[in-house]
């Protein structure tokens, strides 16, 4: 997913010729997120007056139900404004034919209203239990090879590739750093978990990532896991070859059975990395953070869910949320699995989905979440994160970025969003590893 939103940054609709004029699209709230009966306002900074009609379009929970044209006349003007009684994420599209230029912003209203589009299942955490005993009796086995670290950190820490047997269809394969002179008790743990695809480096270990991790804070248990069970520091033909071949399209695998679904595998090599991470004499038994963006921040609600001991949660655009959101007659979370197997029958997808939804998982956790979300993202949509995160318990953080899509923030846009959305973002990593 993450590859497919970069090509969009380089070929798709929000290209801007270096000749055409800017336009720049603000709300009366910068935080996108308004009480009901409050009154939204979209106003729009152009470099020039338009010399030619502009079109706007409005979707309500990724829905287009309003088109009109607008003709202002000065540089500075207003878009669109309403006042909603009710539970809505709302995208304004502003587009201009003759300056080739597309400009989107969005808001939510009432988002506390956002319930999941699945009902929980009586038996969700006693299948979870099930499988869980079955993850349990299997008797772990480690292999680790140990890996070169940056010269910077020689001496200080170590890297090796481990892999870990689990039910399957793969075992774990991750990278784990840790420092070399810990005490015992004496670290946290951080687990990175790897957003969606395959080939991509943002789908790979790193080890000067996890590294680096491992040096955060006051030092930690560092985990960088990748999400499928593949092999860590292969060629890219390696990867290409899954991607093209037995992980092609892998998140619709076996989507209409429970025991086979891909993310059952996903979520049991989770939770079996935590626990071997659980078992290293350097853990303080007290703190487990796992971060994740997209796919990755799907996991980490899963892991959270799923094991008890997770204590908090860095979310970035998580995908797996609300996977029953076209229940509700709105977009469900990514891979958006019922809207890719209207061939399927309803029943089938609604007796696995659930079973696997971050907002039905996400109700058993008390850990700490901190969660950043695009409001015109239609990959993992506001209104997805919300229903789900408004089931979370635990004390939570949330950061609506009004002008982000699923993708990070680029052109003028970029230096703001690092300011103020992720700067705050490695600062709380950085204070919760102390």
């Amino acid at each position: 997913m993450k590859r497919i939103a970069l090509l969009i940054l380089t070929f798709g609709f929000i290209y801007t010729p270096s000749f055409a004029q800017k336009y720049r699209l603000s709300l009366n709230n910068e935080t996108g997120v308004y009480e009901r009966g409050e009154q939204v306002i979209v106003n729009c900074h152009a470099e020039k007056v338009p010399t030619d009609s502009l079109r706007v379009r409005v979707s309500y929970n990724n829905k287009i139900t309003k088109e009109f044209g607008l003709l202002p006349s000065t540089n500075d003007f207003t878009v669109f404004e309403q006042t909603l009684q009710d539970t809505y994420a709302v995208s304004v599209e502003l587009e201009s034919h003759k300056d080739r230029v597309k400009e989107s912003i969005g808001y939510v209203v009432h988002p506390e209203g956002f319930k999941p589009g699945y009902e929980e299942p009586a038996d969700l955490m006693a299948y979870w239990d099930n499988q869980k005993r079955l993850l349990k009796s299997l008797p772990m086995q480690v292999k680790t090879t140990p890996l070169d670290v940056p010269q910077h950190y020689q001496g200080k820490y170590v890297c090796h590739d481990v892999e870990i047997n689990c039910l399957g269809p793969a075992p774990v394969r991750a990278y784990f750093a840790k420092p070399i002179k810990a005490k015992k008790k004496s670290l946290p743990i951080i687990i990175l978990c790897r957003a969606a695809g395959v080939s991509g480096n943002w789908c790979r270990c790193q080890v000067g990532e996890c590294v680096g991790n491992a040096a955060m804070g006051n030092g930690a248990l560092s985990l960088d896991i990748n999400a499928h069970g593949m092999l860590n520091g292969q060629s890219d033909n390696y990867y290409r070859m899954l991607e093209n071949g037995a992980l092609r399209n892998y998140y619709n695998h076996n989507v209409v059975d429970r025991q086979t679904y891909y993310f059952r595998g996903m979520y049991l090599r989770l939770l079996r990395a935590i626990e071997y991470m659980t078992r290293q004499p350097e853990w303080d038994g007290k703190r487990i953070i796992v971060i994740g963006e997209s796919q990755g921040g799907g996991q980490a609600v899963a892991a959270a869910g799923l094991d008890k001991r997770v204590s908090a949660v860095v979310l970035n655009v998580p995908a797996m949320q609300d996977l029953g959101g076209a229940r509700a007659n709105r977009r469900s979370g990514w891979p958006q699995p019922i809207e890719g197997h209207s061939h399927v029958e309803g029943a089938m997808l609604d007796s696995t989905l659930p079973y696997f939804d971050g907002a039905l998982l996400i109700r058993h956790s008390q850990a700490e979440i901190y969660c950043e979300m695009g409001l015109i993202d239609t990959t993992c949509p506001p209104s997805a994160v919300w229903a789900s995160l408004n089931g979370a318990k635990g004390k939570k953080t949330i950061n609506c970025v009004p002008y982000r899509t699923h993708s990070w923030p680029s052109g003028d846009r970029q230096a703001e969003w690092r300011e103020k959305y992720l700067k705050p973002r490695e600062e709380f990593i950085r204070n919760y590893l102390k």
